[in-house]
């Protein structure tokens, strides 16, 4: 049985962002052991049209974020531009009751999945604990 831990939204990265986008996009997530030295994989099983399992990635796939970008309007800006926060990218969209959600990351994808996360998850969520090795 797998274990859960809280984590901040704007502190989730790889598999374990991938998984909480999977599970904001009301996917079937699945945890795929490590295999030959790679790490924990984040994958969702298909439809009834595409059946079996894919690898999911959004945090480094545009093709699998770039949809949920153009769907959800996020706007993407360089970071650089305020000197708070240095060189990262901010991703700004509207979330359910016209709130502004705004999170951060080092990448475009990266930022875009912490906005989707946090508008539907909130700013913690509970990720499987082999995902944060």
């Amino acid at each position: 049985m797998t274990n859960f831990v809280e984590v901040k939204t704007a502190d989730l990265v790889g598999a374990a962002l991938d998984w909480a986008v999977a599970i904001a996009e009301n996917l079937t997530a699945i945890v795929s052991p490590p295999q030959y030295g790679n790490p924990h994989l984040v994958c969702v099983m298909g439809d009834y049209f595409s059946r079996g399992s894919r690898r999911y990635s959004p945090s480094t796939d545009w093709s699998q974020c770039g949809p949920l970008i153009h769907r959800e309007a996020i706007e993407l800006t360089p970071a650089d531009k305020y000197d708070e926060f240095g060189n990262q990218w901010l991703a700004h969209m509207v979330g359910s009751g016209c709130d502004l959600i705004s999170q951060e990351g080092d990448t475009p994808l990266i930022a875009a999945c912490r906005a989707i996360v946090a508008s539907v998850l909130g700013e913690t969520v509970s990720v499987p604990k082999e995902l944060l090795s």
